[in-house]
């Protein structure tokens, strides 16, 4: 498991578990270290694709479906002992949304909560439209990454970074930009569902999320752009929702 799950805080006696997907071209960092701020309560797992990392000798997935064979074949045996959330952020709200979809429709399982932040429905018109990032040339590519935000200057500047860093974003981009998921005729989850977005950010479509659960549905806009969750005082808030929301799961548990 330790390959692609990383977990700062290994706690067994948690009533519940988060797993944390990465963003485009991410890693599994900034959500390990979630694990040091939640309360004990609450087991943070962090996601790592191949291609980064501690697997950064190992090839890039191609499709979604590599990601959601992998993640639920490691998770499964785990997620059967206690309650459990999702949390993606762009990319990985794609893969929070792709590995719900196969624990609901083959393991007949479900999360307590899905929080989705900075993405639209993937069936959504907006996302069916969007532009072909990842098959951009790199200058231009590097202008839209810019334009974005959340990447320091001086990275994207270094040569010898972004011979490290491009390949890895531009083959998630590849693997979203080639997922498709009709629209649900009729929500097949239950849990509630939470969309975070930054204000700033190029509009989504939060609200086709709604199609997929017939739970509470929630949004939640915060000052900045595409990684306004990467602001400590937005990261506290959100931290925060999340706490709440698993705490009144754990309650219906116990």
């Amino acid at each position: 498991m330790e390959k692609v799950i990383s977990c700062f805080q290994k706690r067994p006696d948690a009533v519940s578990r988060l797993i944390c997907f990465p963003w485009a071209g991410g890693g599994s960092i900034h959500y390990a270290r979630w694990g040091n701020i939640l309360n004990s309560s609450t087991e943070v797992f962090s996601v790592r694709l191949p291609g980064r990392e501690s697997r950064s000798t190992e090839p890039f997935f191609e499709n979604m479906q590599q990601i959601v064979d992998e993640v639920v074949d490691v998770l499964l045996p785990l997620l059967k002992e206690k309650p459990f959330a999702l949390f993606g952020h762009s990319f990985g709200a794609f893969t929070s949304f792709a590995v719900a979809d196969v624990l609901k429709k083959r393991h007949h399982m479900e999360p307590a909560h899905i929080f989705l932040s900075g993405a639209s429905a993937p069936y959504s018109e907006i996302r069916i439209k969007a532009p072909k990032r990842s098959q951009m040339s790199d200058k231009d590519f590097l202008s839209w990454l810019t334009s974005i935000g959340g990447t320091p200057a001086e990275l994207l500047k270094n040569p010898e970074v972004l011979k490290l860093f491009l390949p890895s974003l531009k083959a998630d981009l590849h693997v979203v930009e080639n997922f498709r998921s009709d629209r649900p005729d009729a929500p097949f989850l239950s849990c509630p569902v939470t969309c975070f977005d930054g204000k700033d950010d190029v509009p989504h479509d939060l609200q086709a999320w709604k199609d997929v659960t017939s739970g509470d549905f929630t949004v939640k806009m915060f000052e900045g752009s595409h990684f306004y969750l990467k602001e400590p005082e937005n990261e506290k808030i959100i931290l925060d929702c999340i706490t709440k929301h698993l705490e009144t799961s754990q309650m219906d548990y116990l």
